[in-house]
């Protein structure tokens, strides 16, 4: 039952720093920053701050997983 549910999950097999990197590098941190109003990608992000705040922070995830569905399916 697992494996039919994941096969409708557009995210599943993506990590959260392959998504961050595609946003990153499709918008840049500054573009980043105001289409998900989070700190860390407005207050001198790194790769590693941001990836460290969205593991511990569930809402703010689920804005960039939206953020990259829209981007690129």
């Amino acid at each position: 039952m697992e494996i039919k549910e994941q096969k409708n999950n557009p995210l599943h097999g993506l990590t959260l720093e392959f998504i961050v990197k595609q946003l990153f590098f499709h918008y840049g941190w500054e573009e980043l920053g105001n289409l998900v109003k989070i700190a860390c990608f407005k207050n001198d992000p790194t790769m590693k701050s941001s990836l460290k705040f969205l593991r511990k922070t569930d809402w703010a995830r689920k804005k960039v997983e939206k953020l990259y569905l829209n981007t690129f399916h």
